[in-house]
C-alpha cells in the first residue's frame, strides 16, 4: 500500500457513517434478511450462486452467541421459503468459540439440523490462527453427523498442507482462499509468490483427491492456473466452483460465467456492516479513495 493509500485508509474512521455506508453497499447486501434475499435473487437471475453470511464475530457473551445462532437459522428458513439458490457461511467466533468449544459445537449443531431439514449446505469460515485448530476440531466432529458441510482453508498458513492431507481422507468439501488476517512469519507465508505457490499446491492436492473445491480468489494469475489445473485433471465443471466477494472483480467473474464455470458470491449482511466495510476498504484502498473524495462533494 503506497503512502497516499495509507493516508486515505487512515482517514476512514473520521468519515461520517452515512458516507461509508453508501460506498460499502457494493460489498454487502444490507442490514436485514429481506435485503439479503433481494440481493441473492438478483444474483441468481444473473446466473450466479450465493453464500449468505450474517456479519458479526468475536462476541463476548452467551446471549450474543445464541442470538447469532438464531439469526443463522432464520437465514436458512428464508433461503428455503424464498426459493433462492444460496447456502450459508458461519464464523464460529460469532457462535461462542472463544466462550467454550462444547457450547459453540452445540450452537453449530442446531444450525446444521435446520440446514439438513432444508437440504442446504453450511460452510465453516476460517478466522485467525488462534481459531484454526478449534474450528477444524469442531468441523471434524460434526462431519460425522452431517454430510452437507464444508470448511475454509487459507493458503498462506504454513500448516494448511497437513490440514488438507488429513481432511481429504473424509472427502471434505473445501473453500480455498489466500487468507486475510495479519499473521506472523512463523505461522504464515508473507510473500505473494509464496502464497500463490502454496495455493496451487493445495488446490492440486484437493482436486487430485476428488474433493469438491470452492476456488476463492480474485487473483487473475491464480484463476488462470486453476483453470489449467482443472483441464489437466480432466475435471467436469460440476466438480468445482469459483468464489468471490460481492462487489469485487466483476469483469473477471463475468468472464468465468461466460465460459460456463460455476460462480458463487459471498454475500454478507447485518447490523455489523461498519466493521466489515472498514476491512474491505483497507484491502481495496481504491474504493476507500472514492469515500474520501465524496467528503468534498456537495451532494453527499
Amino acid at each position: 500500500m503506497n503512502f497516499l493509500n495509507r493516508v486515505v485508509v487512515g482517514t476512514l474512521p473520521f468519515v461520517p457513517r452515512p458516507v461509508v455506508r453508501y460506498y460499502s453497499s457494493r460489498y454487502m447486501a444490507g442490514e436485514t434478511i429481506d435485503e439479503a434475499v433481494c440481493c441473492v435473487r438478483q444474483l441468481n437471475k444473473e446466473g450466479k450462486l450465493a453464500t449468505l453470511d450474517v456479519l458479526g464475530e468475536d462476541i463476548t457473551s452467551t446471549d450474543e452467541a445464541i442470538l447469532a445462532r438464531e439469526q443463522n437459522i432464520q437465514v436458512l428458513h428464508a433461503i428455503a421459503r424464498e426459493n433462492i439458490d444460496s447456502n450459508l457461511s458461519i464464523k464460529l467466533t460469532s457462535l461462542g468459540l472463544k466462550l467454550g468449544k462444547e457450547f459453540c459445537l452445540e450452537n453449530v449443531r442446531e444450525i446444521l439440523k435446520v440446514a439438513r431439514q432444508h437440504n442446504n449446505f453450511v460452510r465453516f469460515d476460517m478466522e485467525d490462527s488462534s481459531c484454526t485448530s478449534d474450528t477444524i476440531e469442531i468441523f471434524r466432529n460434526l462431519q460425522k453427523e452431517f454430510s452437507r458441510i464444508g470448511i475454509v482453508l487459507q493458503a498462506y498458513m504454513r500448516r494448511s498442507e497437513e490440514d488438507v492431507r488429513q481432511l481429504i481422507k473424509t472427502g471434505t468439501n473445501f473453500r480455498l482462499c489466500k487468507g486475510i488476517y495479519k499473521e506472523p512469519p512463523e505461522v504464515a507465508f508473507q510473500k505473494r509468490e509464496e502464497v500463490r505457490r502454496n495455493f496451487v499446491k493445495l488446490l492440486d492436492l484437493m482436486l487430485s483427491n476428488r474433493c469438491y473445491v470452492g476456488i476463492a480468489t480474485h487473483d487473475s494469475v491464480l484463476t488462470s492456473t486453476a483453470l489449467h489445473l482443472t483441464r489437466k485433471l480432466g475435471l467436469q465443471k460440476d466438480r468445482y466452483e469459483f468464489q468471490m466477494l460481492l462487489g469485487v472483480q466483476p469483469e473477471l467473474r463475468q468472464k468465468l460465467l461466460r465460459d460456463g464455470h460455476r460462480m458463487r458470491l459471498y454475500v454478507p449482511f447485518g447490523e455489523q456492516w461498519y466493521a466489515y466495510s472498514m476491512r474491505r476498504f483497507k484491502e481495496n484502498p481504491e474504493v476507500a479513495g472514492y469515500v474520501f473524495k465524496a467528503l468534498f462533494r456537495r451532494n453527499v
